[in-house]
């Protein structure tokens, strides 16, 4: 079967794609699916609340916190992380299910996750992905109009340790132009 824009189908995959909020991840992301028919995207679970129009078991699984901690101690998740004051974790059941049949598995997570998932699956691909620059980051922080000033600015106080911890990632790429962000990827992860 030919894919979207003759890329050809492949082998399955762990891609994990990091990057400080309002980088362009979750638009990426998107794109990918979109581009890819044998993408699926890895639903983490949270302990945080809805956004908007976010519902339960299609953009995250929504957990309250007593649960996600039982299927922490039931050793459920391959990666979990406090960020932004709540918990995401990466759940093994829906990963191993999504590969066995035949998908590249994508990750939207942060960057401890993304390290996490490489240490129980070291053939997983980490991309994380650069804004142009601290100036264009805020001013997309601002635009997206879902959080204050307040988690604007606590978003910005980790973009050391995030900048820090992506040069354990094997690739990084600067998000300047969506659509060229997106086919560099499939590139990249089509070399692997």
């Amino acid at each position: 079967m030919l894919r979207p824009y003759g890329l050809l189908p492949m082998t399955p995959k762990l891609l994990v794609l990091s990057a400080p909020s309002g980088a362009g991840k979750s638009t990426i992301c998107n794109m990918l699916l979109e581009r890819n028919p044998d993408f699926r995207l890895s639903i983490s679970a949270t302990t945080r609340a809805p956004r908007g129009s976010e519902r339960n078991a299609v953009e995250y699984f929504f957990l309250p916190e007593e649960e996600f901690f039982a299927k922490v101690e039931n050793n459920e998740f391959i990666e979990y992380a406090e960020v932004h004051g709540h918990y995401y974790g990466t759940l093994k059941a829906s990963v191993e299910a999504l590969l066995r049949q035949g998908f590249t598995v994508l990750f939207d997570i942060d960057v401890i996750g993304a390290l996490n998932i490489k240490k129980q699956y070291p053939e997983a691909i980490l991309i994380f992905i650069r804004p142009p620059s601290q100036e264009e980051l805020i001013r997309r922080l601002k635009n997206r109009k879902t959080e204050s000033e307040a988690q604007i600015q606590k978003r910005l106080e980790r973009l050391p340790m995030e900048y820090e911890k992506a040069d354990y990632f094997d690739y990084q790429v600067v998000n300047d132009d969506l659509l060229s962000t997106v086919v560099f990827i499939e590139q990249l992860i089509r070399k692997r």
